[in-house]
Protein backbone atom coordinates (compact mmCIF):
# COMPACT_ATOMS: atom_id res chain seq x y z
CA UNK A 1 0.00 0.00 0.00
CA UNK A 2 1.25 3.49 -0.83
CA UNK A 3 0.81 6.05 1.93
CA UNK A 4 1.21 9.80 2.20
CA UNK A 5 3.22 11.18 5.11
CA UNK A 6 2.27 14.53 6.65
CA UNK A 7 4.99 16.10 8.78
CA UNK A 8 3.20 17.69 11.75
CA UNK A 9 4.21 20.05 14.58
CA UNK A 10 2.11 21.23 17.54
CA UNK A 11 3.11 23.44 20.48
CA UNK A 12 2.35 21.71 23.79
CA UNK A 13 1.08 23.68 26.80
CA UNK A 14 4.43 23.12 28.55
CA UNK A 15 6.26 24.88 25.70
CA UNK A 16 7.72 21.80 24.04
CA UNK A 17 7.00 21.24 20.36
CA UNK A 18 5.48 17.90 19.44
CA UNK A 19 6.58 16.40 16.15
CA UNK A 20 4.68 13.49 14.64
CA UNK A 21 3.77 12.12 11.22
CA UNK A 22 0.21 11.47 10.11
CA UNK A 23 0.07 8.54 7.68
CA UNK A 24 -2.90 8.16 5.33
CA UNK A 25 -3.63 6.26 2.11
CA UNK A 26 -1.86 7.93 -0.82
CA UNK A 27 -5.16 8.42 -2.65
CA UNK A 28 -6.60 10.57 0.16
CA UNK A 29 -6.60 14.11 -1.21
CA UNK A 30 -8.66 15.78 1.54
CA UNK A 31 -6.28 17.90 3.64
CA UNK A 32 -9.06 18.75 6.10
CA UNK A 33 -9.56 15.06 6.81
CA UNK A 34 -5.82 14.70 7.48
CA UNK A 35 -6.04 17.61 9.93
CA UNK A 36 -9.03 15.97 11.58
CA UNK A 37 -7.01 12.78 12.05
CA UNK A 38 -4.32 14.86 13.73
CA UNK A 39 -6.90 16.48 15.99
CA UNK A 40 -8.24 13.05 16.91
CA UNK A 41 -4.74 11.98 17.90
CA UNK A 42 -4.19 15.14 19.97
CA UNK A 43 -7.53 14.74 21.74
CA UNK A 44 -6.60 11.15 22.64
CA UNK A 45 -3.43 12.58 24.21
CA UNK A 46 -5.52 15.03 26.24
CA UNK A 47 -4.25 18.04 24.30
CA UNK A 48 -6.11 20.95 22.74
CA UNK A 49 -7.20 19.57 19.38
CA UNK A 50 -7.72 23.04 17.91
CA UNK A 51 -3.94 23.66 18.15
CA UNK A 52 -3.45 21.86 14.85
CA UNK A 53 -3.61 24.17 11.82
CA UNK A 54 -2.85 23.55 8.15
CA UNK A 55 0.45 25.45 8.28
CA UNK A 56 1.72 23.00 10.93
CA UNK A 57 0.77 19.88 8.97
CA UNK A 58 2.43 19.56 5.57
CA UNK A 59 2.58 16.81 3.00
CA UNK A 60 6.09 15.43 3.07
CA UNK A 61 6.28 12.40 0.75
CA UNK A 62 4.71 9.14 -0.40
CA UNK A 63 6.16 5.74 0.46
CA UNK A 64 5.32 2.06 0.74
CA UNK A 65 3.87 1.17 4.11
CA UNK A 66 4.76 -1.46 6.67
CA UNK A 67 2.06 -4.13 7.32
CA UNK A 68 1.47 -2.79 10.85
CA UNK A 69 0.80 0.68 9.41
CA UNK A 70 -1.57 -0.81 6.83
CA UNK A 71 -3.50 -2.54 9.62
CA UNK A 72 -3.74 0.69 11.64
CA UNK A 73 -4.98 2.60 8.57
CA UNK A 74 -7.52 -0.15 7.81
CA UNK A 75 -8.90 0.10 11.35
CA UNK A 76 -8.83 3.87 11.90
CA UNK A 77 -8.26 5.53 8.52
CA UNK A 78 -4.84 6.83 9.60
CA UNK A 79 -1.73 6.01 11.61
CA UNK A 80 0.62 8.17 13.67
CA UNK A 81 4.37 7.95 14.05
CA UNK A 82 5.47 9.81 17.17
CA UNK A 83 8.83 11.53 16.64
CA UNK A 84 9.48 14.16 19.33
CA UNK A 85 7.86 15.17 22.63
CA UNK A 86 4.71 13.09 22.11
CA UNK A 87 4.64 11.41 25.52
Amino acid sequence: MQISVYDTYVQRPDGLRMHFDILVPADLADDERVLQYGRTYLAAKGLEATALKAEKCNFCHTESSHPAVEQEIAQHGFAIIELEHCT
